[in-house]
């Protein structure tokens, strides 16, 4: 069973030149959103949100890896 639940996908095909993915996704009671390129999956940023603000988020590898296979598949 995945640690977390990808809850909204948005493939933003005109941002900058550059096509992305981005994943609002739940993680240990608290919501997320990862940015990846959409070519090849790296990862752009992630942002965890507290109190009605974004912060940037570290997450271990491990879950950015599970997300982007999500992804990968999804897309």
């Amino acid at each position: 069973m995945k640690s977390y639940e990808i809850f909204n996908m948005i493939i933003d095909e005109e941002a900058y030149d550059q096509e992305e993915v981005t994943a609002d996704f739940t993680y240990q009671d608290q919501d997320y959103s990862v940015t990846f390129k959409k070519g090849d999956l790296e990862l752009v940023n992630v942002w965890v949100f507290k109190n009605g603000t974004s912060l940037p988020a570290n997450l271990s590898e491990n879950i950015i890896e599970q997300i982007r296979a999500d992804v990968k598949n999804r897309i």
